[in-house]
């Protein structure tokens, strides 16, 4: 089942003398996660909090949150993770957030019996993102996320559908 809120990021620091907070985004950029006009701080979605503005500031997202007036305020709000509710991201259609993907099953896309491993990282490269599969042993395999590798992907039932290079799996010589 989908998680209906995610980890936008990490509160890590003020930012000057009246409650504005210094956000290390773990979504796609600053710029996305400056575009909530509500975060939350659970991941239940039981304590929002409105966002009065918010700007990219860098690598980082500056933002002043409803309540959160003073330098004081805002250093007690330091390490506390932000949260995001779902509905309120706007995916690209085939996007998908990396928390969706981490523990699908990697299925062979011509034998649906055959099971690669789960998808436990992915790391972002510029290029195309790479996926780590890891198998039963423990054993990580390293998967370029390209069209003609990654066939389709099903985060509602946990699994992705791959044709896997020959050699990834140390089935080819």
């Amino acid at each position: 089942m989908l998680k209906p809120y995610l980890e936008l990021g990490q509160i890590v620091s003020t930012h000057g003398i009246k409650g504005e907070l210094r956000v290390n985004p773990w979504c796609d950029s600053p710029e996305f996660a400056c575009a909530f006009k509500t975060v939350y701080l659970d991941d239940k979605g039981e304590k929002p909090v409105k966002v009065v503005a918010s700007r990219p500031h860098g690598n980082i997202a500056l933002m002043k949150l409803e309540g959160i007036d003073t330098v004081e305020q805002a250093a007690a709000m330091r390490n506390k993770i932000i949260y995001m509710a779902r509905k309120d991201a706007k995916l690209p259609e085939g996007s998908w957030f990396i928390a969706d993907l981490i523990g699908c099953k990697a299925v062979d896309a011509d034998d649906e019996n055959k099971i690669w491993g789960t998808l436990t990282d992915v790391s972002q490269t510029g290029a195309n993102d790479v996926w780590h599969i890891t198998d039963e042993n423990g054993k990580e395999y390293l998967l370029p996320v390209i069209p003609s590798v990654v066939i389709s992907t099903d985060v509602e039932n946990e699994k992705v559908y791959i044709r896997p290079l020959k050699g990834i799996f140390d089935d080819e010589d």
